[in-house]
This record gives structure tokens, C-alpha cells and sequence, in this order.
């Protein structure tokens, strides 16, 4: 006999998410992936209660220009939970958006975890999602899920490495016969290099931009090596002078950008080399056949991979949809559950 979670099981669809640290990519069975939307959530605090205003887009739009009563933030930290109860009002949010349907449809859910998440961390991201309104809440690790979503032959007898940057962690794993045999996950990622860049502004140029200048100025000319030239091309940008304390506009060119983002690109640079040094003798020889493919956001920054080329010595290339890549491999997990199951844990 059926029982009621196989009946509303029947009618839901079932869904993979990407719950990044910038991004939330929902994906749906049988469709694809349906929304990309940015981890924010914007609330007003009315006698200590929450209220929940607006989520992604629209939230987003809201960071760094509200009022005391309302607060905008990302409940993503790091690749997990930072704020539980935001967090469950953006899954809940981005479930009954992509369902459009009565709460009584519980789909089966998918979510993709850094592979350094603690045992605590990984509850946590479960419970949000069961209590979101999942019948079933699986995890996938990050890496794994990369992978897929790059096309990599993970479950040959073979060496693949995949460096997944993300906005809170990169990911740098060797993966063959389906699983991870070394993985590491380092707190660095676009988050970190936006970071970078607004101190730099403040060292360099007594000048105070906020989070979304700093991320225009990575996304327009961002670079990971000295342009030839020795200053790239430019932009004019807006923040507040701290001499004086008025709104000033000047120019930042990409030398002064790669020398901003020197550091977190040498961490990036240092994870791999580190992966390479603890891989096997036999799959570090797969490697310097197949090279090494970079996914998620961070991987479009300007030159990087002729950076990792640079210091590894490696053939790097980056996969066709980077920025979805962790999405699409989650999704087919999914789609492909049977051939996979050894990769989703349902039980921690």
C-alpha cells in the first residue's frame, strides 16, 4: 500500500539545489535547471520577529542600502548554514517558487555540500531542506557534483582533478571510479577575492567601495596575472574618500586588480599543488594526460587558468557552463539516481 509521502511523492517534481554561498541554482527533474537566483534575504525585525521581505533578485539589490528596520544578508557562509532560520525561508522560497503549487506536493531533494563540511554543518543544511517542505533530503559532495557537470568520466578507472571555485570555498579534488580518493576545501573564493579588493582600494587609494563595487570591478576586468602591458584596461569607479569623508570617484586598472587579488589566487595556486603532491603515483599520471578542468564562478576570473598553468605545469581547462556546472552534476545525480547512489548520502 502507498503510503501518504509516496502519494505526494507522485505528484511533486523533484529537485537538485545548488545552495552556494552567492548563487542558488534549482534544478528539476526531467526540465533542467529552471532558476538561478543570489543567496539573499532581506527581513524587517518588527519586536524581535522576522519578517521575511523579499529573497534573491530582489534582495540582492537591497545589500548595503537598508534602513536600521530591515536587514539583508547571506545565510550562506562558507558553502553552509550560517543563519538557520533565513536559510530554511530562502529554501522554502525557492521550492514553492519553482513548485507554484499547493504545499501538499513534498519533492524529493538533492543538495550538493562542500566536501570539508562537518557532520554538523551537513545536519543542518538536511533539517533546513526537510523542514522547507522535502520528503527526502540527500547530500552530494561539491566536487562529485562538479565533476558530472563538467562531462568528467568520473567512474572510469582513471585520474580526473576537478577545482571548483566557489564564492565562499574552492574545491580541489582527484576523483576516479566514481568517488573521491583526495579532496581538500579551502576557505577561499570569490567572496574573498571581492574582500581583497576593497582592501586594497582602502591601503592603496584611501578609498571605501562596497561589496557590489568591488564585485563589479572582478567580474569587468578582473585578472590573475599582470596584464602585458603592465595596466590592462580600466574602470571609473565610485566609494568614499576616507581623507575627507565624501563620495569619490576614480580608476582602478587590471596591474592594480591582479596585484590586489595576489593572495587569494596563490591560495587557489597552493591547494592544487598540494592535491598533486598527496595523489597517487598512478592517477597523478592521468592528470598530466587529462589536466585539470576548473568549475564554478570563480574559475571565469581573467588568466587563471594561464596562472595554474604557470605554477603547475598542468593543462588546465575550464568547463563550458562554469557557473552552472555544480547545478547540472547535482541534477543528474538525480536523474541518474540508481547509477549514483554510492555518491548520495541520505542517512547522516
Amino acid at each position: 500500500m502507498f503510503g501518504l509521502a509516496d502519494l505526494t511523492g507522485m505528484f511533486s517534481q523533484d529537485m537538485a539545489i545548488d545552495l552556494g554561498t552567492a548563487n542558488t541554482l534549482v534544478y528539476v527533474k526531467g526540465r533542467g535547471i529552471i532558476m538561478s537566483e543570489p543567496s539573499v534575504v532581506a527581513y524587517h525585525v518588527k519586536d524581535g520577529v522576522k519578517k521575511v521581505l523579499a529573497v534573491g533578485e530582489d534582495a540582492k539589490l537591497m545589500l548595503g542600502r537598508t534602513p536600521g528596520s530591515i536587514e539583508a544578508i547571506r545565510p550562506m557562509r562558507e558553502g553552509v548554514i550560517a543563519d538557520f532560520d533565513v536559510a530554511e525561508e530562502m529554501i522554502k522560497h525557492f521550492i514553492r517558487k519553482v513548485h507554484k503549487r499547493s504545499t501538499f506536493y513534498k519533492p524529493k531533494v538533492i543538495v550538493c555540500v562542500p566536501h570539508g563540511a562537518t557532520p554538523v554543518e551537513k545536519r543542518a543544511i538536511r533539517q533546513s531542506v526537510l523542514s522547507a517542505g522535502a520528503r527526502r533530503a540527500g547530500l552530494i559532495a561539491e566536487p562529485i557534483a562538479a565533476a558530472i557537470g563538467a562531462g568528467m568520466p568520473i567512474t572510469d578507472p582513471t585520474g580526473s582533478m576537478v577545482v571548483d571555485i566557489g564564492g565562499g570555498t574552492t574545491e580541489v579534488a582527484v576523483l576516479s571510479l566514481g568517488d573521491i580518493v583526495y579532496a581538500r576545501s579551502i576557505r577561499v573564493g570569490g567572496d574573498r577575492m571581492d574582500e581583497a579588493i576593497v582592501n586594497y582600494l582602502r591601503r592603496q587609494q584611501n578609498i571605501l567601495v562596497g561589496e557590489s563595487t568591488a564585485e563589479r570591478i572582478k567580474t569587468s576586468i578582473g585578472t590573475a596575472r599582470m596584464p602585458d602591458d603592465g595596466r590592462g584596461a580600466s574602470l571609473q569607479i565610485r566609494g568614499r574618500d576616507l581623507l575627507n569623508g565624501v563620495p569619490k570617484e576614480t580608476e582602478i586598472n587590471q596591474a592594480q586588480v591582479a596585484e590586489a587579488l595576489a593572495e587569494p589566487v596563490q591560495a587557489i595556486c597552493e591547494a592544487v599543488m598540494t592535491a598533486l603532491e598527496a595523489t597517487p603515483p598512478d592517477l597523478a599520471a592521468d592528470i598530466v594526460d587529462r589536466g585539470v578542468m576548473l568549475t564554478g564562478g570563480g574559475a571565469l576570473l581573467g588568466d587563471l587558468d594561464l596562472a595554474l598553468r604557470e605554477q603547475t605545469g598542468l593543462a588546465v581547462s575550464i568547463a563550458d557552463e562554469s557557473l552552472s556546472c555544480v547545478a547540472l552534476g547535482t541534477g543528474k545525480a538525480l536523474e541518474y539516481e540508481k547509477q549514483l547512489r554510492h555518491a548520495i548520502d541520505y542517512e547522516s
